[in-house]
């Protein structure tokens, strides 16, 4: 007589399904939530490899990942970079789609991940995005004091970039401290509004926005899609924000650059645009993504916002961009 027995084959089905859901729940959490590795930080001076940092701000524990190249001498002042995640993100994700820590390597510098506040994190990016008790641009003064008494710095030679959220703020931290690093770089910044942006210096600035970004649209105005636009409302996130051409060229005018754009360079789908004679050689260059979606030009791919480009690297165009600038030039 035949007796059925499914009974051990749905249940090793169902452990299957529940390993397989807690290693996403593991995987988003580890990718969106505060970073494990900042319960246990690291005290001292510099040495070569990653760190994980936490200085007082704004009367709480703040962390950010440092990483030093193996060529690291403290005898040798090093270009330090901080690079900003967006939102929903953090140091560990930003560093996995960025690669900012490789270049680090190859060409020694020192490199600064920052960690945003609250779940999903995120960056007091000139409106409130849900922190309004929270000052990131103090938080920053505080990482490059904190930064600069562990390892040896070339004052001369800071830089600042970030993505969405956080290419928002890497454009806040250019209208507040632009007294304190030498040049910016941005990926679909968030950019809510510029008006009221006053600088100390004109700041250079490399730009890099695809033309279908669903998060941030190229032209500016509401988040593509009502559910993205509810999440916003949900998160307290603006719902709209600058076009990117708009912005940029309000950036180039602060600069005293010439307000004739001219066609700087064209490499597959990514095609520029440079602002030139400005005050301070603070040139403004901005790079089209020809149908880019919400991601990193050669990085890696973020599942659901659209084309990433092959053909050309945003962390590489940066970094060469920020060895022509330097503070007080």
């Amino acid at each position: 007589m035949f007796v059925s027995r499914p009974a051990p084959i749905v249940l090793i089905i169902l452990v299957v399904v529940a390993i397989l859901l807690c290693a996403i729940v593991a995987g988003f959490y580890w990718a969106t939530g505060p970073s494990l590795r900042c319960h246990r930080p690291t005290e001292g001076p510099a040495e070569p490899g990653w760190s994980a940092r936490i200085v007082a701000s704004g009367g709480r524990d703040r962390c950010y990942y440092l990483y030093t190249p193996p060529q690291y001498d403290p005898g040798q002042p090093l270009p330090l970079v901080f690079s900003l995640h967006g939102f929903m993100s953090n140091p560990n994700s930003h560093a996995l789609i960025t690669k900012w820590h490789k270049l680090a390597k190859e060409e020694g510098f020192l490199l600064v991940y920052p960690q945003g506040t609250e779940y999903p994190q995120r960056w007091d990016a000139g409106e409130t995005w849900g922190v309004s008790d929270t000052d990131d641009v103090q938080f920053y003064h505080d990482m490059l004091a904190d930064v600069a008494s562990l390892a040896s710095v070339d004052e001369s030679r800071i830089y600042v970039n970030g993505f969405s959220n956080g290419g928002g703020m890497t454009v806040d931290l250019g209208c507040k401290a632009a007294d304190t690093f030498a040049a910016m770089g941005t990926v679909s910044a968030a950019v809510v509004a510029t008006e009221d942006c006053a600088p100390d210096r004109p700041m250079p600035a490399i730009v890099f926005h695809g033309t279908a970004d669903p998060i941030v649209p190229y032209e500016g105005g509401e988040m593509g899609g009502w559910l993205l636009r509810q999440a916003a409302r949900a998160t307290n996130a603006p719902p709209a924000f600058a076009g990117v051409e708009d912005w940029v060229a309000y950036w180039a005018e602060s600069n005293g650059c010439d307000l004739t754009p001219r066609p700087f360079r064209e490499q597959g789908d990514a095609r520029g645009i440079h602002y030139s004679e400005c005050g301070a050689n603070a040139e403004v260059i901005l790079y089209t993504i020809e149908d880019g979606g919400h991601s990193w030009p050669g990085g890696f791919p973020i599942p659901g916002v659209g084309k990433t480009s092959r053909d050309i690297d945003a962390t590489e165009e940066m970094w060469k961009f920020f060895q022509m600038h330097t503070l007080g030039e």
